[in-house]
């Protein structure tokens, strides 16, 4: 296991009183263990590294104007019994209560709520126990998926892990929301390599595998952890990669034919190799102030260029790959590479939390089981020169995807699908007027698609956190209300994962915005 904890849980016998930040730490310190003082690891607003420790991990900039609602105060565990008696002190006063890996929540439901609440960020969480012996590894939620990978590539050069390719990311979000990168296509997604983990409870109670149960362990690989607990470490599987990959980063614009390109792409790249991951990124560019289409393909081949190049000449000899434009590394190497690095940076780049630079996003997401045609892709491309600014991002399904049942995890975009959808559009602009211009860019190109999505339900995938599609506003809600975005991120999921939650936190203490809703609490309410 990643870190070692002793567990200490003290009784509440406290009385009913004000909430102040002299009752809260006497409260934190009194259930938390007494060899590692939480005063050391708590701030309040009125703390000097209060500002910065909350604005370190926040990579919207969406989020972090002055009338952002901030934390009561933020706790950055660094003991088991930290997190403990977060949830006991939070129960007692009512606050809810926010949990922060890696800051990527694209809408900042892990740092920012409407009611009272306070900030458990992981980041001091981070350590990572590689086993050769077993091919496993324990790794704490608050460490980034490029530590990770970096910790994998020091003890194994031909060992890797399926997750994402933002080397920021925090492990805790990303992998109880299903977790995917450029090796899904033959290894699935992370949480079908996740073999055990550690979680805290609504009562405070620390429960590995056994002791919380198949249900539980099911319900946090893929239906998001912080409905159901604090998650503080993983143990994974790894999968054997190459010694050598190829990679390669290809752009053709309209007049290049990247329409016919695009399209075939759409009946090819679900069906190659396993071991091909072909993205396609379409942006509205001006190209000698004309504005034009550019698709940029982007690769990750488990295997030499040779291998790859005749998979191509047989399968999509229409994209004209050659030789010159395939690189050759190791697989940590094609880690940077995804990441716009360019070839030749040290490997400890990897190991960096904060991107070079934030801005301004908003995310979205689909799902296609159907090629547009040629047309369809032509009256894309015009819509999206008239937006200017969102950005299409298409992942390619099938292989190992296809193989996994929709019941096996939370996670149920499996069989059927050609590829996903990634909305995004970025800005550095400041003001409500330029934000609500670009989100209302990506909307309407999101409202453009809809004919030419999976609409049974129209998906999403959770970890593009997306509020525009339902929330569950405050307070308690009922399984109707929830189950307008639940069943757009978990399909016929979302009825297991009420009832997991129904089971394990019946007064639905972890809920945020698009947490999963318990019926016993909702009953509770609705009686009164």
């Amino acid at each position: 296991m990643a870190t070692t904890y002793a567990l200490f849980l003290a009784p509440i016998f406290l009385p009913e009183i004000p909430m102040a930040a002299a009752d809260i730490l006497q409260c934190l310190c009194l259930h938390s263990h007494p060899s590692f003082p939480i005063s050391q690891v708590t701030f309040f607003p009125n703390t000097t590294s209060y500002p910065s420790i909350l604005n370190s991990y926040i990579r919207n900039l969406r989020f972090t104007s002055p009338i952002t609602p901030k934390p009561s105060f933020i706790i950055t565990p660094t003991h088991l019994s930290h997190i403990q008696a977060s949830i006991i002190c939070c129960n007692h006063f009512s606050l809810q209560i926010r949990i922060r890996s890696g800051g990527h929540d694209y809408d900042g439901l892990s740092y920012v709520s409407q009611l009272p609440f306070i900030l458990l960020d992981m980041f001091m969480l981070k350590s990572v126990d590689i086993n050769m012996d077993d091919r496993t590894a324990w790794v704490d939620s608050g460490a980034t998926i490029g530590e990770l990978y970096y910790k994998i590539s020091q003890t194994s050069k031909v060992h890797g892990f399926p997750a994402g390719v933002c080397p920021t990311v925090g492990v805790g979000g990303h992998l109880s929301g299903g977790g995917y990168g450029n090796l899904m296509r033959r290894f699935g997604l992370s949480v079908d390599h996740i073999l055990d983990a550690i979680i805290v409870d609504a009562n405070g109670t620390v429960l590995d595998r056994k002791s919380m149960g198949e249900d539980l362990f099911w319900a946090i690989r893929g239906g998001g952890g912080a409905s159901f607990g604090v998650i503080v470490s993983w143990k994974i599987k790894l999968v054997p990669v190459p010694e050598v990959v190829t990679v390669f980063r290809v752009e053709k614009t309209l007049e290049q034919g990247a329409t016919e390109i695009v399209q075939q792409w759409q009946h090819v790249a679900h069906r190659i190799h396993h071991g091909l991951f072909i993205r396609v990124v379409l942006s509205p560019v001006k190209r000698n102030g004309k504005k034009t289409i550019r698709a940029k393909f982007n690769a990750l081949f488990l295997g030499d260029s040779e291998e790859l190049l005749g998979i191509m000449k047989e399968n999509f000899p229409e994209l004209g790959l050659v030789g010159e434009q395939c690189i050759e590394m190791s697989w940590i190497d094609s880690v940077l590479f995804w990441y716009n690095y360019p070839v030749g940076t040290s490997r400890e780049a990897l190991l960096q939390r904060v991107p070079e630079s934030e801005k301004f996003l908003k995310r979205k997401s689909d799902y296609v089981q159907k090629p547009m045609s040629k047309t369809e892709l032509e009256s894309l491309w015009e819509k999206m020169m008239e937006l200017e600014k969102p950005v299409l991002t298409l992942n390619p399904y099938g292989g190992r995807m296809s193989e996994i049942s929709e019941v096996e995890t939370p996670f149920p975009h499996r069989a059927g699908n050609l590829y996903k959808i990634q909305y995004s559009v970025n800005w550095k602009e400041e003001g409500n007027d330029v934000a609500n211009h670009y989100l209302d860019a990506i909307r309407r190109l999101y409202d453009y698609m809809t004919p030419y999505v999976c609409n049974s339900p129209r998906s999403s995938y959770l970890n593009y956190r997306d509020v525009d599609i339902g929330v569950n506003g405050d307070g308690n809600v009922g399984y109707a209300e929830a189950s307008i975005w639940g069943s757009k991120y978990f399909k016929g999921n979302f009825d297991r994962l009420v009832e997991v939650k129904t089971m394990v936190d019946p007064g639905n203490f972890f809920r945020y915005e698009q947490s999963i809703p318990s019926l016993a609490s909702w009953d509770s309410l609705m009686s009164q």
